[in-house]
């Protein structure tokens, strides 16, 4: 079969929806491939027709996560507030999205600490994410809407951080809810761009800095 076929590509999809299952509800480290056929309703031989391994399965699925963000960071240079558009980013990723989806993150950072392969899939993927908040900051920078003292892969950093404890504290804690912190962390970054995080300026502009 065409590997790029809608029907291929639908096979894919089914594969990694039931993979994401089998993850959560079993870990990374202990599900099989065998589990994730059993989940997709399909034979282990087709499944290794489109993913030969589990880390092939986690790489597709990083892939897909990685054009939704893509997707969503594109917003980021639209519309007349940028800053209620980064909260709305943080809203849709840390507390619409299923809980399962930040109990597989932690999972995934887990796995990665023992499998270089994983880990390096998911460096990969923050390279990516930081790549697009650097290049958004920048033209906050370039368009007088942010301090033009940033230190912008200082704040990038802290964001990750953030962000991080988020996911990790809403896949820990069952009953916790995200939206405060996502409201908090968006008032953070208004502060840093607007130069009031002492920690997170330069003593003079980027373009001046030698």
């Amino acid at each position: 079969m065409n590997q790029h076929s809608p029907i291929a590509s639908q096979h894919r999809a089914r594969i990694l929806d039931a993979a994401h299952r089998c993850f959560v509800r079993s870990g990374f480290h202990r599900a099989t491939m065998q589990d994730v056929a059993a989940e997709a309703g399909m034979s282990a031989g087709n499944i290794y027709r489109y993913f030969p391994s589990k880390d092939m399965i986690v790489s597709g699925l990083c892939e897909r996560d990685r054009a939704e963000l893509a997707s969503s960071f594109a917003t980021l240079g639209q519309g007349p507030d940028p800053f209620a558009l980064f909260e709305s980013i943080g809203q849709r990723h840390l507390v619409d999205e299923p809980r399962d989806c930040a109990v597989f993150a932690l999972d995934l950072w887990a796995e990665a600490s023992r499998n270089a392969h994983v880990a390096a899939i998911c460096r990969e993927f923050e390279k990516d994410i930081r790549a697009w908040f650097t290049n958004f900051l920048g033209r906050l920078v370039a368009e007088g809407k942010a301090d033009a003292r940033l230190d912008v892969p200082a704040t990038v950093e802290f964001l990750f951080c953030i962000a991080d404890g988020i996911l990790a504290r809403r896949a820990r804690e069952p009953d916790l809810d995200p939206a405060p912190h996502v409201r908090h962390l968006g008032q953070v970054f208004r502060l840093a761009c607007n130069g009031l995080i002492p920690s997170l300026v330069r003593d003079r502009p980027v373009a001046d800095a030698s």
